[in-house]
């Protein structure tokens, strides 16, 4: 998994390299939407692309997420990851429908999302491959290792067993330490 400050390295990016003559005015504003969303809510890539402008929900800070099996759940969403949409929303003109686009205007897809994290990951310099996985790895882990329980990581991760959340999860060490002797 990546560390936080990796993770903030990262997400810093979109906004503060030279922009893509060939890309959308707004493509840096929706790139760093996409980060930070990955990295506020842990949802997966298919979830991330299925996302309509209808599912945030800006008040509540929530974003509503179809989840395999299509099951629904509620996530919620840091004030980053807000701040960012909004940002894209406003530059691109998103009033509705599929939350992010391409360039033509259309849904983006599973691989163009992908090519943006890797795009990003090639930027930072970082020795970890990140892919939008690793990010919701990331998400996981650490709200684990600053005392979130296992069971509500796992409603956020929308995982029907918690043999599933451990699988995903790298408890570090010190935290482990931290547990063991509190109680």
């Amino acid at each position: 998994v990546l560390t936080v400050s990796q993770i903030g390295q990262m997400l810093d990016l979109p906004l503060k390299t030279p922009k893509d003559k060939q890309a959308p005015a707004w493509a840096p504003e929706r790139d760093a939407a996409i980060l930070e969303l990955f990295y506020s809510t842990g949802m997966r890539l298919g979830e991330l692309t299925s996302l309509n402008v209808e599912d945030i929900d800006t008040i509540s800070e929530c974003v509503r997420v179809l989840g395999k099996g299509r099951k629904e759940r509620l996530c919620p969403v840091g004030s980053h990851a807000l701040t960012a949409l909004q940002r894209y929303r406003a530059k691109a003109g998103v009033h509705d429908g599929a939350l992010f686009r391409s360039k033509v205007g259309r849904r983006i897809t599973r691989q163009a999302i992908g090519q943006v994290v890797e795009k990003y990951w090639r930027m930072s310099g970082l020795p970890v491959h990140v892919t939008p996985h690793k990010l919701r790895h990331s998400f996981a882990t650490h709200l684990l290792n600053n005392g979130a329980d296992l069971r509500a990581v796992q409603s956020l991760l929308g995982h029907a067993s918690l043999s599933t959340t451990q699988i995903y999860t790298h408890v570090s060490t010190q935290r482990m330490k931290e547990v063991y002797e509190a109680a």
